[in-house]
Parts: C-alpha cells; sequence; structure tokens
C-alpha cells in the first residue's frame, strides 16, 4: 500500500488527504468461485460507477465471471438488499457482497442518520449470514474527497473493495468457515 496521494485544503478539511493504492499483484486467485453481488446506491453515479465497475473489473481478472450488479435508490437500502440476497441464496454460492455508495453532508442530521444505519445494518448483515460484506460506502464533507476516491487512477476505491472480497474469501476459505446459515 502507498499512501500519497493530496487533495486541495478547504475550510473544513484537514491540511492534507492521504489515500492508499493498493498492490494487485499480491491478490489471491480463489479456487473454484462462486458469485459476488455488488450494491451500489444510485446517488452520484459518477463516483458510485467508477468505483464498482473498478471492482468488478478485478474481481473479473481474479476469475470471478459471475458479478451481479444491483443499483438501490440509496444507501438505506443497501442492508435490506445485502439481507435479501443473502437470505435467497440457497445454493450457498455468493461468496460475498461488496457495497458502494456516496453520502454527503449536509445542512441537517440527514447525513449522521443514514451514514449510522448503513454501516451499522451491513455489519449485522455480515454477521448474521456469516459472509464478507465489504463496505465503500464514502460518508464525506465534501463532494471533493469523494471523487478523488472515485476518480479513474490507482487510489480507485474500487481496488481497495475487490482486495478486501478476495482476501476475505480467501481467509475464510482456509480456516474451513462455513456459508451456511441455520434458521
Amino acid at each position: 500500500m502507498r499512501y500519497d496521494r493530496r487533495l486541495p485544503v478547504t475550510a473544513h478539511q484537514e491540511p492534507f488527504m492521504a489515500q492508499t493504492q493498493i498492490d494487485l499483484s499480491d491478490l489471491p486467485v480463489i479456487a473454484t468461485p462462486g458469485r459476488i453481488a455488488i450494491l451500489q446506491s444510485k446517488w452520484y453515479p459518477e463516483i458510485v460507477t467508477s468505483m464498482s465497475s473498478t471492482c468488478e473489473r478485478v474481481l473479473r481478472d481474479r476469475g470471478y465471471e459471475r458479478v451481479e450488479i444491483h443499483t438501490l435508490p440509496g444507501c438505506l437500502e443497501l442492508p435490506l438488499a445485502a439481507a435479501d440476497l443473502l437470505a435467497t441464496d440457497r445454493a450457498g454460492d455468493l461468496d460475498a457482497i461488496v457495497c458502494f455508495g456516496v453520502i454527503v453532508k449536509g445542512e441537517t442530521l440527514h447525513f449522521e442518520m443514514i451514514s449510522n444505519e448503513c454501516m451499522r445494518g451491513l455489519g449485522a448483515v455480515g454477521l448474521e449470514y456469516r459472509r464478507p460484506v465489504i463496505v465503500e460506502v464514502l460518508p464525506v464533507f465534501d463532494i471533493a474527497h469523494a471523487r478523488a476516491r472515485g476518480s479513474d487512477d490507482e487510489f480507485n476505491k474500487g481496488y481497495e473493495a475487490a482486495a478486501a472480497a478476495l482476501e476475505m474469501i480467501r481467509w475464510r476459505r482456509s480456516v474451513g468457515a462455513s456459508q451456511a446459515v441455520t434458521r
């Protein structure tokens, strides 16, 4: 990883914003890959689509032929959609869910409510269904921060999301973690 991306300073920012570059050369190739679902919010589509398409490209390059893209009304709907996909995964072949969205701070508490509930809900889904739920929902104070993380360069968060999904799938398989959920 490399931390060296700096953006201009605005009144509400720290002096610089570090970003991470992922080394893709060490990413695992998963034996007998299943499916991966990418859930994306419809808001800020140029940023969200850039991150999700980058993630999809990396996953396909690593052997995942079945990558599903689902576009949802917003970030608050991501946890329910993730739970629905996992609850209906009768074949048990959904290896991971990756979520993308952007939430920009405005003048109301809407930002806090959506950010908190989205993250809490996605964490709960991952634990309940025992599958990786990777979250690249960007809660930002300035849209420039989201644009920098969704730009078409080596700092795109789609790379990190794909890496996290692949690494968690490999790790879970290495320790014999089960996909099954008893209900």
